[in-house]
């Protein structure tokens, strides 16, 4: 059969994968997003469905003013001894920690801290053993993939931590995981940094601990030579073998705007690469050490069919799953229906790293339009593009002394501009319209049934080559002004 990358589109970053009971599942970084931690099922390895978060609670991750791209690092996912484990990094506080549950539809347990730094954590069980590994310094200040040996039911510390492994020579050496297969153990990390430079190496030893012999042609997987390839950026994933004995590589990826354009706004997405081992133990990955939009493969039956969703409505999506809010939620600001929210605002802006009255979705595609009707008694509500606090589009109704407005404003680093007003006289509702393609997003409202154009903007101004960071575009619907209710009605996302 022949599937499209990515697997799982807009900002899903930094994808682990486990399989347990014949389902594989697949966790991703959330950063300051909450719930944290997303994790997505799939009996085929093509089509994934989310089904919750690991971190539900506030008493499992601080996230009060933690910065955009802050907070949640690079989660790991592992199933041993019927227990399933995700362990993570809290950035900003520069923790370590990893949970765990008996039941991954259920709820997760509080943190259970590790006393070792960097990012990036992996655990590795073997034998009543479990392996601690980070990317960082050890405990005599060398630096590398630094590996402990941890009580699992505690997480103390029962060996020093040492570093294993200097990787190939790349910056920013990082997401280690380490694997048992035909006897020899593959110690697996990405290098170059998350941007065009990215790349993954490995090396292999006899035993967990190393020593470690890097695999001579490292990079085993880069798509950084592709100049005006629309792939970039790929890096920082998880191997995993499948029922038929295949290996696969689960890694992140970014689709940049155009042939020439080298920005990317939709975040790092979730792509999958096959993986062939040779005669002597040493793998190889994708076509050529590169991977592909799209792979022929007689290893996933062609009764397998990759389904795609076009169409997002308050109806059709889960408030616990599909949307996320900014840090930890007023949730007394918020009532959420089948079909419409009402969402009471405060004197929060999407300007600072609070929480402001917001709810999101991940834009997960070039071509959209997004339609929302908008009302409220006062303040301002509306349809934000959120990158981070310095840079988002929003497209909103406005109360002021005269009466209702609808405005487009644009936040692009220390610039605050509104573009365009629309005059509502005193009518306190519209209906809110963007649309989005590879270079730019136009915003319109409809008065009295006419279609009004405010403007448009640049893509480019809410990519990560400009706003920095880690994260994405989110579609967000936010409420402002402590007087302020706000009704959102009839949404609807429709990807071209």
């Amino acid at each position: 059969m022949k599937y499209n990358n990515p697997i799982i589109k807009g900002f899903y970053p930094d994808p682990s994968i486990c399989k347990a009971n014949g389902t594989y599942y697949l966790v991703c970084s959330s950063f300051q997003y909450f719930p944290g931690v997303p994790i997505f099922e799939s009996k085929d390895l093509i089509n994934w469905t989310q089904i919750g978060h690991c971190l539900t609670r506030k008493s499992q991750i601080q996230l009060d003013n933690v910065n955009s791209s802050g907070g949640v690092f690079a989660p790991t996912i592992r199933y041993y001894n019927r227990r399933f484990y995700m362990t993570t990094t809290n950035d900003t506080t520069r923790q370590n920690f990893y949970l765990w549950t008996d039941d991954i539809y259920g709820e997760w347990s509080d943190p259970i801290y590790v006393d070792q730094g960097g990012i990036d954590p992996d655990l590795y069980f073997e034998d009543g053993k479990t392996f601690f590994m980070s990317n960082g310094t050890d405990d005599n200040g060398v630096g590398g993939i630094v590996q402990c040996e941890i009580d699992i039911e505690t997480g103390r510390k029962l060996t020093p931590s040492r570093s294993v492994w200097q990787g190939s020579g790349g910056r920013y050496l990082e997401s280690p995981h380490l694997y048992k297969i035909n006897g020899r153990y593959y110690l697996l990390a990405a290098e170059g940094g998350t941007e065009y430079g990215h790349m993954v190496t490995y090396a292999r030893g006899g035993s967990p601990s190393g020593p470690f012999e890097a695999y001579p042609q490292n990079p085993v997987l880069t798509n950084r030579n592709l100049g005006g390839y629309e792939l970039q950026g790929v890096g920082h994933g998880d191997l995993i073998q499948d029922d038929k004995g295949n290996w696969w590589f689960f890694h992140l990826g970014f689709r940049q705007i155009g042939q020439w354009l080298t920005y990317h706004h939709l975040g790092r997405e979730v792509f999958l690469t096959p993986v062939t081992f040779d005669e002597e133990g040493w793998f190889t990955a994708g076509l050529n050490g590169t991977t592909l939009t799209s792979f022929e493969t007689d290893r996933i039956s062609d009764m397998v069919i990759q389904q795609e969703k076009k169409i997002y409505t308050f109806e059709n999506t889960d408030w616990n799953l599909d949307w996320c809010y900014l840090r930890h939620p007023a949730t007394d600001n918020y009532r959420l229906e089948q079909s419409k929210v009402t969402m009471k605002g405060t004197e929060v802006t999407l300007d600072v790293p609070a929480s402001p009255t917001f709810i999101g979705i991940r834009q997960i595609d070039f071509g959209a339009t997004i339609v929302c009707d908008v009302s409220l008694t006062s303040g301002e509500a509306g349809i934000t593009l959120y990158m981070d606090e310095h840079h988002h589009y929003d497209l909103a109704i406005r109360k002021e002394e005269n009466g209702y407005k609808v405005i487009e404003r644009l936040a692009i680093g220390d610039i605050r501009s509104i573009e365009n007003i629309v005059d509502l006289g005193s009518a306190n509702h519209a209906t809110l319209v963007i649309r989005a393609n590879h270079e730019r997003y136009s915003f319109h409202t409809y008065v009295d049934g006419e279609n009004i154009f405010l403007g448009s903007a640049q893509t480019k101004y809410l990519s990560s080559e400009v706003a920095g960071g880690f994260t994405g575009v989110i579609i967000g619907l936010y409420a402002y002004g402590d007087d302020s209710l706000a009704e959102f009605s009839n949404f609807k996302c429709e990807y071209v």
